[in-house]
């Protein structure tokens, strides 16, 4: 029965119950903290694994092995009749016959372990995937509206696998030294979508749910939009750079900032049909690296300085970061051109293309989700 109330007590009188802090994450659910662990894990061997991949593309190492095998395929060759079967393989496709004829068997085991290794370090990434995904979902520690977000990176593991064998069996083909530019692009880049999925759950799981919700009240909108606008354009010069390191065209004009002499290599349209050229001519693949390279810095100048009017300071912060890792990334790719592409600088290359990935979505992500700062900062 409802307790009895004077008529002149006030309705503002009844006394109410405060809301408890923390109410909308305890009513979410899961293990944030522990998920986002697992993320950082995950975040940190995809690293591993684009510049692993990269080593190998600059060793020559990723057709060492000619068969897909997802499972028996863990195991390398543990005798020496089982090596000579691999090196026999190998010996049969077109790179070998045309590029590394008289190749020693000692030589096969160098490129052979790159291989190995790279698909090896695969497999583990999609093991920690499966066992830490297994678990959360078990122990029902999956905050809600994340099991399907969690799940999509699975599965995109998966399909870079497929795609894995996709690029590496068009290396196999009559006439091929190499696997086919276009296809290498398409492995890198989903390797980087993978990579910043992953980055951009690992910000959303760094702030409490409730502290997200209150600070897209604060979101600036357009630069956000530069933002995002940004990272595809990083993207694409990214895709760029593995058509550049499929053909080896980083080694042809060893000139900056003309090239050959001129603004335009020599030819650049020799091949026909016309298409092929920008995918299979040197010099124009060159070119439009690193012609993409100057409008990407250009943009990325234009929206450091919106940024810097931006009235949070961790969000200006996040762009300075941006923009002085994107003209270190300039400067080195001006000195990979230089030297000719060796490996030790052209990885380093590639890592800078990690870092300035992972800087552009921090700072597109703090432009969406400023963090909380006193009226004094």
């Amino acid at each position: 029965m409802a307790e009895k109330r004077s008529i002149f007590q006030e309705v503002g009188d009844t006394p109410k119950q405060a809301a408890a802090p923390g109410g909308i994450d305890k009513a979410r659910g899961g293990a944030r903290g522990l998920i986002r662990g697992w993320l950082m894990v995950l975040f940190g061997l995809v690293v591993v694994m684009i510049v692993v991949g990269g080593l190998t593309r600059l060793t020559d190492s990723g057709l060492s092995i000619t068969e897909w095998k997802p499972v028996t395929g863990a195991l390398p060759p543990m005798s020496e009749a089982a090596w000579q079967a691999e090196f026999d393989l190998y010996r049969a496709i077109p790179q070998y016959q045309l590029q590394n004829r008289g190749m020693s068997l000692s030589e096969f085991q160098f490129i052979y372990w790159w291989e190995w290794g790279h698909r090896q370090l695969g497999r583990f990434i999609g093991l920690v995937w499966a066992l830490g995904f297994g678990y959360f979902l078990v122990t029902r520690k999956i905050p809600a509206g994340w099991t399907g977000r969690l799940l999509f990176i699975g599965a995109l593991g998966g399909l870079q696998g497929a795609i894995g064998w996709w690029m590496v069996s068009s290396g196999l083909e009559e006439g091929m030294l190499s696997v086919a530019s276009y296809r290498l692009a398409t492995h890198l880049g989903l390797a980087f979508v993978i990579f910043g999925f992953i980055a951009w759950y690992v910000y959303l799981l760094g702030r409490p749910q409730a502290d997200l919700m209150q600070s897209r009240r604060s979101a600036d909108a357009g630069l956000m939009r530069h933002g995002s606008v940004l990272a595809a354009f990083a993207f694409v010069q990214i895709l760029l750079g593995a058509l550049v390191a499929g053909i080896d065209a980083g080694r042809a004009f060893p000139d900056w900032p003309l090239m050959a002499g001129g603004f335009l290599p020599p030819d650049p349209l020799a091949l026909q049909p016309v298409w092929r050229n920008f995918f299979e001519d040197a010099g124009l693949v060159q070119f439009m690296h690193r012609m993409a390279g100057y409008f990407l810095f250009a943009y990325g100048l234009f929206v450091w300085v919106k940024a810097r009017r931006s009235a949070n300071g961790h969000t200006r912060f996040a762009f300075n970061a941006m923009m002085a890792m994107m003209l270190i990334q300039m400067c080195i790719g001006i000195v990979t051109v230089i030297y000719m592409a060796p490996w030790q600088i052209a990885i380093v290359h590639q890592f800078g293309a990690v870092v300035l990935w992972a800087l552009i979505l921090r700072g597109r992500f703090l432009a969406q989700y400023p963090l909380a700062q006193s009226i004094r900062g």
